[in-house]
């Protein structure tokens, strides 16, 4: 990295070394052009180095046509970035310096070395190729604009640019350095902000009936998401018992979707309707008395210890036999097996949470350019914009592709016509 004394001017200044600074640097820096990072922490990428457990899984091998419907209602904004740099262009990109990259069977992809340092070093060394001078451990303290230049000043200095890349990131992990500087920068310049919460975080649930059968998980279950009795979302995942309550890619990916107080309802049954579940049980019983209740309800491949505790709950002993199973005891079943409730208490916080939902709204950003509707040359990219993602590579492949996208729209500009 080059540190540079005297501040100046400069082309472009980047507030932010994560992956979406560092790709729009790459993209931007031009020889006799100057462009600036500022990263707060004391090294750039601290964040990237631990997703995906060190390992960091950097993208996703679907479709890139697919991947808008991985981030919820706004993924629509997001066509023109992942365009403009594709996951292949992404995994191209990787491989040419010597990163080669695996795709697991779920299409995640990783480093082959599975090491996230090496992905970071890409980037680095990208930028020291192209000229980009890094000044870490320098925390922005406020931006300005005083006529067609701006001004950004931090712990150190001052410094001034034509172009303004806001690439700070969230405020999920603040540790890392995401501490959501980025959303007080953009108020500052009279930019809409769409409240920052936590996304991709587990659910708690208190008091919990199944903390004790933690570490049980189902694979693609369907499950509902409901508040006041009024039905929010229907979905299919992964979803994992823990001592606190569910996690899992399935509840992960929906948590966008939920607040404390609304109730989870878990199908056990592959999401087979109550009416159908109740004819499969009494279908069962003719001729097969002496069977029982547990042995009847092994069609549905059920954990043992958690059937049994499901049935525990709606007061059935799992010995009973099915000659002794009336009505309303088969209806207490069903309703348990078809749309276990489970209030939520609350959700994870930042320090849990992957990413960050909420930040800049979209409706101040040209999709196209990454660039302000309200202020020519200043941009936003990666997490800080009003954009979360599933699990999977899709939150690392936006902040590629949105930095990649604001770094060509500044290119474009600086370039000789």
């Amino acid at each position: 990295m080059v540190f540079v004394r005297d501040p100046g001017r400069s082309d472009t200044i980047i507030i932010g070394g994560g992956p979406a600074g560092l790709s729009c640097a790459i993209q931007c820096s031009l020889p006799g052009r100057r462009t600036l990072v500022l990263e707060k922490t004391e090294a750039c990428g601290k964040k990237l180095l631990i997703t995906g457990s060190g390992q960091c899984n950097l993208t996703h091998a679907g479709d890139i046509r697919d991947f808008p419907r991985h981030y919820g209602v706004n993924g629509k904004f997001l066509k023109p970035a992942l365009s403009a740099w594709t996951n292949r262009d992404l995994c191209s990109f990787f491989a040419t310096y010597g990163v080669p990259l695996e795709t697991e069977a779920d299409g995640k992809v990783f480093p082959r070395s599975r090491r996230s340092r090496d992905v970071l070093h890409v980037l680095l060394q990208a930028c020291r190729e192209k000229g980009t001078e890094i000044r870490c451990g320098e925390p922005v303290s406020s931006v300005n604009r005083e006529k067609e230049v701006f001004r950004v000043d931090t712990s150190q200095g001052r410094y001034y640019s034509h172009h303004l890349v806001i690439a700070t990131g969230g405020a999920s992990y603040p540790a890392t350095g995401s501490s959501g500087d980025g959303y007080r920068f953009a108020a500052s310049l009279t930019h809409t902000l769409v409240p920052p919460a936590p996304a991709l975080t587990p659910v708690y649930i208190d008091p919990f009936p199944l903390a004790d059968l933690a570490g049980i998980s189902f694979p693609g279950m369907v499950f509902t998401i409901w508040r006041e009795n009024r039905k929010v979302a229907g979905c299919r995942g992964d979803v994992l018992i823990t001592h606190t309550g569910l996690s899992g890619p399935g509840i992960l990916d929906n948590s966008r979707s939920m607040l404390a107080g609304d109730e989870i309802r878990l199908s056990f049954v592959g999401g087979v309707p109550p009416d159908t579940c109740a004819r499969e049980i009494v279908s069962g019983i003719p001729g097969q008395g002496f069977r029982n209740v547990a042995s009847l309800l092994a069609r549905y491949r059920i954990p043992s210890r958690v059937l049994d505790r499901l049935l525990e709950l709606s007061g059935i002993d799992p010995h009973l036999s099915c000659a002794h199973l009336p009505a309303e005891k088969r209806k207490r079943i069903v309703a348990s097996l078809t749309a276990f409730p489970l209030t939520i208490s609350g959700l994870g916080d930042f320090t849990t949470a992957m990413v960050t939902r909420g930040g800049v709204a979209l409706h101040d950003v040209t999709a196209r350019t990454m660039e302000s509707r309200h202020m020519n040359n200043l941009f936003f990219a990666g997490e800080v914009l009003d954009i979360d993602g599933d699990t999977g590579g899709y939150n690392l492949q936006a902040a590629f592709s949105t930095g990649w996208l604001a770094g060509t729209s500044i290119r474009n500009r600086l370039l000789p016509p």
